[in-house]
């Protein structure tokens, strides 16, 4: 918990710029500012391969485009790009965009995941109840929305966020406290996508306001 959140995740995320590998970018309300501490921190990215965990289809202009918040805080703040961009292609129908994606992530390790958290507990575009959650046999799927914006997504499915090196869940509002406490506080439950994450092989990393965080107990 932290009130300079979007710093210290952007230190992270300019750290293993340096390092290169694998990082996964999210979308949403919160991780702009945080991009832009990474580029500020690290302005060279040409060792990293990017990836998003999901996206809109919607083209890659529109307003609501994970792609075009991380480019226009992330991307075209550095000196030098990221040696590969694995743009999530939301202008394609969403089943053909889902399987280029699944088709890409073959034998890829995600070095570094970064991931929000919705206030109804989604994480990417896994939202409660919905059938992407159970997919297992695929590295990427599409469907429908679980809140606003009301567009068709595609995403990495739980399997994918679940292999990767180090995952870190970005978090701020008291719009998310609720969220944030059965999350990672309460029981693991497919009613809570986010608290699946702590299934994975590595631990989950948190960094959130107080607000998000005012209701944890522990």
């Amino acid at each position: 918990m932290s009130e300079d959140h979007p710093a210290k995740v952007g230190d992270l995320l300019a750290a293993q710029a340096r390092k290169g590998g694998s990082i996964v970018l999210t979308g949403g309300a919160t991780p702009g500012p945080a991009y832009r501490f990474a580029a500020a921190a690290q302005p060279d990215w040409t060792r990293v391969t990017l990836w998003w965990g999901d996206e809109r289809c919607v083209p890659p202009d529109d307003e609501r485009s994970n792609y075009r918040l991380a480019k226009e805080n992330l991307l075209d703040l550095l000196d030098q790009p990221p040696h590969t961009v694995h743009r999530i292609r939301g202008e394609l129908q969403p089943a053909d965009a889902a399987g280029e994606l699944d088709h890409a992530l073959g034998g890829v390790d995600l070095d570094l995941l970064l991931l929000g958290l919705g206030p109804d507990g989604h994480i990417a575009s896994l939202f409660p109840g919905s059938p992407q959650l159970d997919v297992e046999n695929h590295r990427a799927t599409s469907g429908p929305a679980g809140l606003e914006p009301w567009v068709d997504r595609v995403t990495m499915t739980l399997p994918t966020l679940l292999s990767a090196h180090r995952i870190v869940v970005h978090v701020s509002g008291a719009d998310k406290a609720d969220a944030m406490a059965k999350a990672f506080d309460g029981e693991i439950t497919r009613d809570v996508p986010a608290s699946l994450l702590r299934l994975a092989a590595v631990p989950v990393e948190v960094w959130s306001d107080e607000a998000a965080a005012a209701k944890i107990e522990r």
